[in-house]
This record gives C-alpha cells, structure tokens and sequence, in this order.
C-alpha cells in the first residue's frame, strides 16, 4: 500500500499601511536573522 506525504509551506508577508518602508536598511540584516533564528527552533 504507497504511502501518502504531505508538505506544508507558510508564507509570511510583512506589510504595513500605505506600503511605508519602516524596516530600515541599517538593522534589516540583523532583524531577518532573529526571525529566521526563531523558525529554526520551533522544527522538531
């Protein structure tokens, strides 16, 4: 009997109103790697 796999994909969009840029170049390296961090430890 085959087995059956499924994948999940979750895309987050960050947006904010009227599309203002409010992520500023100097520290948006830095927040990516924090969030990415996070992901990282929430998979088993």
């Amino acid at each position: 009997m085959p087995n059956t796999y499924t994948q999940i994909h979750i895309q987050t969009v960050f947006a904010v109103k009227y599309r203002e840029a409010v992520i500023a170049p100097d520290w948006k390296e830095e927040l990516y790697k924090y969030i990415t961090g996070i992901i990282q430890k929430l998979r088993p």
